[in-house]
């Protein structure tokens, strides 16, 4: 019985394991195929090192945190959209032109709120020095 127990933990834990790989080469591809991941890598990279040199506070902190996060996600899934879109079809066809134009949409809208966010979070630590 215990055996069994121990066979059956190990093989979800392979899975799981399995499931993070999986997961990491997405990330591996989104990062190495896709210029507007790297752009917001960078860009994150950039607000992180201007909150740590202007001593933003907790709260501003977790709101960049949570920016940076659903940031990432979103262009992974625009992007995984739009390859599983290419494998439907590399015609020109207005049904898939909607779709892809929509989750691109999706990140814009994401990212100009984003860009307000920290206008709104940064902006004050300029005005008084």
């Amino acid at each position: 019985m215990l055996h069994r127990i121990k066979h059956h933990l190990n093989h979800h834990l392979h899975k799981h394991t399995i499931s993070f790989v999986h997961a990491f080469e997405g990330i591996y591809w989104a990062f190495t195929t896709q210029p507007n991941y790297r752009i917001h890598i960078t860009l994150s990279i950039f607000a992180i090192i201007a909150g740590s040199l202007l001593h933003i506070k907790l709260y501003e902190w977790l709101v960049i945190i949570l920016l940076i996060t659903l940031g990432l996600v979103i262009e992974t899934i625009n992007s995984a959209f739009e390859q599983a879109l290419d494998c439907v079809s590399h015609e020109v066809r207005s049904d898939i032109k909607i779709a892809k134009d929509a989750a691109a949409g999706a990140m814009l809208l994401f990212a100009i709120g984003s860009v307000v966010m920290a206008v709104v979070i940064f902006l004050p630590y300029f005005q008084y020095r």
